[in-house]
């Protein structure tokens, strides 16, 4: 029995050493698997894109025509002459001499006044209220003819225009201050035909 229970133990040992050996193996190494991605993070709303400029409703300026020849000339004398196309040349105290300012005036008159060409003028001089009626007469005469020879020899035909003095009878400014006086001292155009 000896050899029996020798054999039974040899038997038990084999057993248990082929399930220790079963259950020694080689360990596996763990399977490394990827980690998940995070969740994205919670990005700030987009907004959404401006809505598109609302058509402007307002009627587009349209710049006014140029006053041409025609357009001119279809008007009335009175409301030419209210607008002033021709501008006055101002002279100093008790003088008939035509200053820059005034040669300025009458370039810019001689210009329109060939644009115009039909058109006849009535240069009237006045003076301010000082000095007799006389002087002022005279003197006025005497700026209404200087600014008609400054426009002839700019070119305007002299049968175009034609002069007059009022002398301080019909003030322009009725006040008694030097700016009154001022705009008192003057050649005044008057278109009278066109």
């Amino acid at each position: 029995m000896h050899t029996r229970s020798a054999a039974r133990v040899a038997a038990v040992l084999m057993v248990t050493i082929a399930l220790m050996a079963g259950g020694c193996g080689k360990k596996k190494s763990p399977v490394v698997r990827p980690m998940p991605e995070p969740p994205p993070l919670a990005a700030a709303p987009v907004p959404p894109p401006p809505a598109p400029p609302q058509p402007v409703t307002e009627a587009p300026i349209v710049p006014p025509e140029p006053i041409g020849e025609a357009a001119i000339d279809s008007r009335p004398l009175d409301e030419l002459n209210k607008e002033g196309l021709l501008k006055p040349a101002f002279f100093e105290y008790d003088a008939a001499e035509l200053s820059a300012a005034a040669q300025q005036a009458l370039n810019e008159d001689a210009a329109l006044l060939k644009q115009h060409s039909t058109w006849a003028v009535t240069i009237e001089g006045h003076c301010d209220e000082r000095g007799t009626a006389e002087y002022n007469l005279a003197l006025g005469e005497r700026r209404a003819v200087a600014a008609r020879t400054y426009l002839v020899s700019l070119g305007i035909s002299a049968d175009r225009l034609h002069t007059v003095s009022y002398g301080k009878e019909f003030p322009f400014d009725p006040g008694h201050t030097d700016g009154a006086w001022a705009k008192n001292r003057r050649a005044h155009f008057v278109i009278t035909a066109k």
